[in-house]
């Protein structure tokens, strides 16, 4: 299920500066639906627990289940109390809710249903003074979305006093034709502003921040450009694999299911140019303007820049070709990273990277915009032998945040540099309480605005970046499974954006760090500057990791995978898995390796090289002083401590 945070200042709180939604009868087709059930009810119960649903409202559903009203409130009543986002349930507010709940069965193909609807409509809308207004919900499959357009036109839905809106769910196709064809017969009888094309991405508040970041904060927007920023990182990361939902994952994969809208989204609120005003239009014909100049690539271009992959079984978990309803020969991407162009002044030569994919190490969404290095002639003559490249990251969900990541002296009579980040966390500094991510867009819609929704010229521009690369991998062979469960995704991704001279951003937390010994005990100012000066690096079966008499001067952390330590034979004398620490003799000595290392399966690494390490161990002598007995103990080595703090 989604999550969002919706987020009040005290103030806004305190003021009620919030009006309530417009009032308005909405007419759910699909209302027995797990749509239903799992989002807009509980959205709408949560507007109504923070006072933003208007007095004069209420829900009219339809489906084929043959139920009367009080068997919908009743399994709406019984579901609320599974899928509601509140820490606590506050029964008298449900009871109030639930009231306007009403329910008429039957299939919206049926012309008798459809007068009995429309009855129902009137006689509600004068039940609850809800002045003409129609709120139609289209919780169905989007091949039903211009059959339900035509008989809502048809059968004089349209007609009478008060605003009538629609709100169709994604996909909005499944490609290119298709997004025309289906824009074509929702038009067909409706009018482009009566239309609220939903994705609930937009509404997470963090999102929404890209808008107020960007052009509320003037010392960021003069940087906003191709002079000062190297590359952008969108990544949307899922932990969990297709469960389940194989029938429909199948016919669809990650490129349609997550790039080429939620992330294209993301993308154009990051990169559009400054909109006159926050009109829904003005906003939304610059995030038009950027996405028709994203480069549309050939054949050529998709296999240079586009990686895809596909998770494979680990231990007793399927692989996705062996999930039920899935083609056990499928070529549906669960993985896919690309590096696109925006082909305008602003952004020409900036590489913009994306990659999403499931069955991966973590949930996480992130975007990380990476700054061009400072000079570093200046540094000459100090201890500083290369600057680090300044970070801003976006954090999405789970954790929902901003991050700065800089350069700062380390105190000393020396000019000597580490990394280090300021936090800016949603929780910290507002009120906030868990949203399905729906509330705002139906609040938005009630009250015309569109700001958040797609319109249908920005569908189609993404859909005409996106279809040039589903038509070459429709067409080209490829090499299935190429990835393991709960790691990183396949190797191709991180090749693909090392001939840029450039690696992914992963995001490392004090847990992965912790499964170490080594790391175990450390404070959490400690376990941060370590996180720092981590790098990722991911190896194939078979590669050589380290290589016996080689002088070390890095250690390395296991995130997932399994590593072999071999005697001078090629023998296997120890396997290291998940959280393992290895090569820190070549940290604490800078001494000859004493055996080889090889990985046993794909494998994905931190490397943690002497320099970093021994600079964080100048800030923290009691961890040096613990750093000193591991050796001792694993090693029976004795290292003194003006040999573990320097960095040769």
């Amino acid at each position: 299920m989604a999550e969002h945070q919706v987020t009040k200042s005290p103030a806004v709180v305190a003021s009620g500066a919030n009006p309530t939604s417009e009032r308005c009868i909405m007419l759910i087709f699909g209302a027995s639906g797990d749509l239903t059930k799992r989002l807009l009810v509980p959205a709408l119960y949560n507007l109504a627990c923070d006072g933003l649903l208007h007095e004069n409202f209420a829900v009219l559903g339809t489906a084929m289940d043959a139920m009367t009203t009080e068997q919908f409130r009743e399994r709406m009543s019984a579901d609320i109390k599974k899928f509601h986002t509140r820490k606590e349930f506050d029964q008298a507010v449900w009871d109030k809710l639930i009231a306007k709940f009403h329910y008429v069965p039957g299939s919206f193909g049926d012309a008798n249903v459809l007068a009995t609807l429309k009855s129902e409509v009137a006689r509600l809308d004068a039940a609850h003074d809800a002045g003409g207004n129609v709120l139609f919900y289209f919780a169905v499959a989007p091949k039903f979305f211009g059959l339900l357009c035509e008989n809502l036109h048809v059968h004089g839905f349209k007609e009478g006093e008060g605003w009538k809106r629609i709100i169709v769910e994604k996909p909005f196709g499944t490609d290119l034709a298709s997004a025309l064809k289906l824009n074509r017969e929702v038009l067909a009888n409706w009018s482009e502003n009566q239309i609220y094309r939903v994705d609930h991405y937009l509404g997470k508040e963090t999102v929404q921040n890209l808008l107020a970041f960007r052009f509320s904060n003037g010392m960021f927007e003069p940087l906003w450009n191709k002079n000062y920023i190297d590359n952008i990182q969108f990544n949307v990361s899922e932990a969990v694999d297709v469960e389940g939902r194989g029938g429909y994952y199948d016919s669809s994969g990650v490129l349609r299911d997550m790039m080429q809208n939620h992330m294209f989204q993301m993308l154009a609120y990051l990169c559009m140019e400054v909109p006159g005003s926050f009109e829904p239009d003005a906003i939304r014909n610059e995030k038009a303007k950027l996405l028709q100049s994203v480069r549309e690539y050939t054949p050529d271009e998709v296999a240079r820049y586009c990686v895809r992959g596909q998770y494979g079984p680990s231990l007793d978990k399927p692989g996705y070709r062996q999930e039920k309803d899935v083609n056990p020969e499928s070529k549906t991407e669960t993985y896919a990273a690309a590096r696109f162009h925006i082909d305008n002044w602003r952004w020409e030569g900036v590489p913009i990277y994306l990659r999403s994919g499931k069955a991966l190490w973590k949930r996480g969404t992130e975007i990380v915009v990476e700054f061009k290095k400072a000079p570093e002639p200046m540094f000459r003559g100090t201890p500083v032998t290369s600057l680090a490249q300044n970070r801003l990251i976006f954090h999405i969900q789970p954790y929902q945040g901003i991050e700065i990541q800089f350069q700062a002296k380390i105190p000393g009579p020396r000019m000597n540099l580490q990394p280090v980040h300021m936090k800016f966390g949603y929780g910290d500094a507002f009120k906030a309480s868990r949203y399905t991510g729906y509330e705002v867009m139906i609040y938005a819609c009630s009250h015309g605005d569109a700001t958040l929704f797609s319109r249908g010229d920005l569908v189609e521009a993404a859909w005409r970046v996106a279809q040039p690369i589903l038509d070459s991998w429709r067409d080209a062979p490829v090499d299935f499974p190429n990835y393991i469960r709960s790691t990183w995704g396949p190797k191709a991704a991180a090749e693909m954006i090392a001939r840029d001279g450039r690696r992914w951003h992963e995001v490392v937390t004090e847990d992965v760090l912790k499964q170490s010994p080594l790391f175990r005990d450390g404070d959490t100012l400690f376990l941060e500057q370590v996180i720092m000066a981590l790098k990722p690096r991911q190896v194939s079966a078979g590669e050589m990791i380290i290589t016996k008499g080689e002088v070390g001067r890095e250690m390395y952390l296991l995130e997932q995978g399994e590593v072999e330590v071999l005697d001078d034979g090629g023998n296997v004398i120890k396997l290291l898995t998940d959280g393992d620490v290895f090569g820190e003799v070549g940290v604490l000595l800078s001494q000859p390796r004493n055996a080889n290392v090889r990985a046993k399966i794909p494998t994905d690494l931190y490397v943690l090289d002497k320099a970093d390490f021994s600079r964080i161990l100048r800030d923290n002598p009691n961890f040096a002083f613990a750093i000193q007995q591991v050796a001792k103990e694993r090693f029976s080595i004795n290292v003194k401590t003006e040999s573990l703090i320097s960095s040769t």
